[in-house]
């Protein structure tokens, strides 16, 4: 390809709006365009880059014995309601009308849609297990679009879905996928860690996320410094502590032992945990922080210690609920007999209490009195409150102990998610009454998983991972093409005539090649070719050309080498085979 007939609107600054690494090379590269927010236009280089995950992803899927599909972006709302999450998905589902007043959402995911294919075309256990997947735009009205295709209004995603009719069946499928994901993501040519994660608001069982590791990562990843345990932010586990039983002591003390009796404080005004610690002079680490949720099976009352956060996903599955969120103050009041801020849980019967482990190791605690600009000091578990359940329910921190070797302490990394595989069980194809006949002819429940790699985020986070100050570093696999030739001057017969046999020579071979043939100056065509990311660059010169050599530039490297012209194609291929592995 010719780069005075390609369309490549690069940029010498930073975008204002571009926050992250990806987002600004990609509109200096000019490989998207913005029209509105979280919506983009892919151009024909960063197009190039999307086609080839996307065929990688489709390559390896096809591999593993998925079969590819396509279904509609516009889902009817019966379908939805149906799991009931027509009404738990909440504002991110973009919903319509029809002129007949029928109502739609653009699909965000197609959990609903796969089940409904497969009830209504597999009848028996002959035809399982199957494993449909596609390759679609999705829709998300995201709170705050940002960081280009990180986190967008409308992108494009592979998701599978597969059928079984055992949990046997499924477990063999999920270590399919898991294999296949690693393949990708290694042709790819991405550094990523595999971490246990939170199934969010697709459900189900255990679920683990494909993050690349990079400085930028908008999530954290955790993982131990012994063993190979590694989580997602909402999924790290803490290791045990040596606590009491629930409702019970156990080996940490004996009832009343410490502890000199509780006292009423006055704390006007004091809500926060750093208001209060301070007020009383105290550290965070001596709060008992009491949060009031409403959830479907009723209230809940969630203990945790004041320089601690609760983890809302971990505290769903705990109390094995699906709707959880904090109580209206009107409900705090009602249920502790106190404003937001002064709740606890001394004395507290209108709510089931949840603690977690690290609560019940607090002597002589500090936490709200369930009255207006009262506190209560000197708390201590088992004499003064018990909890209903003591549970793992806050976000692990850095050093905390490993869950699973408990030896290890845990450390961060920064991660993007680029795909996320799920055992759904029969979340979906229960409440949809999917059936199949089994060997005996008695209906069963299809047992689902699911499968999701994002197809501009993965472009997104190879970007996150390579860069250097000039620009893109492509790995080889998805660079939009492989070689630029650029003559130091194209005007110049001896340096167009070389340039010129070298690219067409590549083209002959079948290697992506583009020659900057632009009547521009040396450096400013070196900055364009070095923002886009070509993994190599031939530098067409006088001075090489003096003795028929030309200079070969590793993009990732830096290395530069002076190949004879006729050697070139040689050279390329070894190149290009050396960075494919």
């Amino acid at each position: 390809m010719l780069m005075s007939r390609m369309l490549i609107p690069t940029l010498r600054e930073d975008p204002k709006e571009a926050e992250v690494i990806s987002h600004k090379l990609m509109l200096r590269a000019g490989m998207i365009r913005k029209l509105a927010a979280g919506v983009y236009t892919f151009l024909p280089m960063g197009f190039r880059v999307f086609k080839k995950v996307e065929q990688i992803v489709r390559e390896e899927m096809d591999r593993a014995g998925a079969q590819e599909v396509l279904m509609p972006a516009l889902l009817p709302a019966e379908l939805w309601r149906e799991t009931g999450r027509w009404d738990l998905y909440g504002k991110e589902l973009f919903r319509i009308k029809d002129r007949h007043d029928r109502e739609f959402c653009l699909g965000p995911t197609h959990e609903e849609i796969i089940t409904d294919l497969v009830r209504n075309t597999i009848s028996s256990y002959n035809q399982l297990p199957v494993n449909l997947y596609q390759i679609q735009t999705k829709f998300r009205d995201e709170v705050r679009p940002r960081f280009g295709l990180m986190r967008g209004r409308e992108f494009c995603m592979k998701d599978a879905y597969s059928f079984h009719a055992t949990e046997e069946c499924l477990e063999k499928e999920y270590q399919n996928m898991y294999q296949t994901y690693c393949r990708i993501f290694d042709r790819i040519g991405l550094e990523y860690k595999v971490v246990e994660a939170d199934s969010g608001a697709i459900g189900g069982g255990y679920s683990q996320e494909f993050m690349v590791v990079a400085e930028s990562g908008e999530e954290p990843i955790y993982f131990c410094d012994s063993c190979a345990y590694c989580a997602s932010r909402d999924a790290a586990g803490i290791g045990k502590y040596v606590v009491p039983e629930a409702g019970g002591i156990g080996e940490l003390r004996k009832m009343g032992e410490r502890g000199d009796g509780v006292k009423k404080v006055k704390t006007p005004g004091q809500k926060t945990i750093e208001e209060v610690s301070a007020f009383l002079n105290m550290t965070p680490q001596k709060m008992i922080k009491t949060l009031i949720y409403e959830t479907e099976k009723g209230p809940v009352a969630a203990l945790v210690r004041g320089d601690h956060e609760i983890n809302e996903a971990k505290l769903k599955k705990v109390l094995g609920v699906e709707n959880l969120k904090l109580a209206a103050e009107k409900d705090v009041v009602s249920l502790t007999g106190a404003t937001v801020g002064f709740a606890g849980p001394v004395k507290l019967s209108k709510v089931k209490i949840v603690a977690d482990h690290a609560v019940l190791l607090i002597d002589d605690g500090i936490t709200g009195a369930n009255e207006n600009d009262y506190h209560i000091v000197g708390v201590v578990y088992g004499r003064d409150y018990k909890a209903d359940l003591v549970a793992d329910i806050r976000f692990a921190g850095e050093s905390d102990q490993c869950p699973r070797c408990a030896k290890g302490k845990l450390q961060v990394k920064r991660g993007i998610e680029v795909g996320h595989i799920f055992k759904l069980g029969q979340k979906y194809s229960e409440k949809m009454q999917a059936r199949f006949s089994d060997e005996k002819n008695v209906d069963r429940t299809f047992i689902m998983g699911c499968y999701g790699i994002g197809i501009g985020r993965t472009a997104a986070a190879a970007i996150e991972q390579k860069h250097d100050i000039d620009g893109i570093i492509w790995p080889a696999s998805i660079a939009p093409y492989q070689v630029a030739i650029i003559p130091v001057n194209f005007e110049e017969a001896e340096q167009r005539a070389a340039a010129e046999k070298i690219y067409h020579d590549l083209q002959a071979a079948g290697i992506e090649v583009v020659l900057d043939d632009r009547l521009a100056r040396i450096g400013m065509k070196l900055k364009d070719i070095d923002l886009i990311g070509f993994p190599l660059k031939i530098i067409v010169g006088p001075k090489g050309l003096k003795e028929g050599k030309v200079e070969c530039k590793s993009r990732a490297t830096g290395e530069i080498k002076l190949i004879a012209v006729a050697e070139v194609l040689k050279y390329v291929r070894d190149f290009c085979d050396f960075i494919g592995k």
